[in-house]
């Protein structure tokens, strides 16, 4: 998505509807999914690419105690400083019980938008 012209690319404001922490051009929040501001040449911007999607499953054998866990996500700059750590989700399984974690890393470039406005 474009942010010519909206300030600095990669700031940040607060989704109104979920209270999660999104980026100021988005028109609809990736958490909630709600509808933030209609922007027709928006409204349909797909990502430009997803350079990273991982997904794996916990499974619990069918005996045992009672597993918890911690999803943690982190991110690290080109010099392997953190740069920000978050816990996505906590959770308990029982015997028998699973559940499948996904990422994704969606990227948004100046070019997505343009075609977008083009539709």
């Amino acid at each position: 998505m474009s942010t010519a012209g909206q300030g600095t690319a990669g700031k940040t404001r607060n989704c109104p509807h979920c209270r999660a922490t999104i980026l100021e051009s988005a028109s609809t929040c990736p958490v909630c999914r709600g509808h933030l501001r209609f922007d027709p040449h928006r409204a349909r911007t797909l990502p430009s690419f997803t350079p990273l999607r991982v997904e794996g499953t916990i499974r619990h054998p069918p005996v045992g105690e009672v597993w918890e866990y911690s999803v943690v996500v982190s991110i690290r700059n080109e010099r392997g400083e953190e740069v920000a750590r978050q816990i996505v989700g906590v959770g308990a399984l029982g015997a028998t019980e699973q559940r499948t974690v996904s990422l994704a890393v969606e990227v948004f470039t100046p070019a997505s938008a343009a075609a977008a406005k083009k539709r």
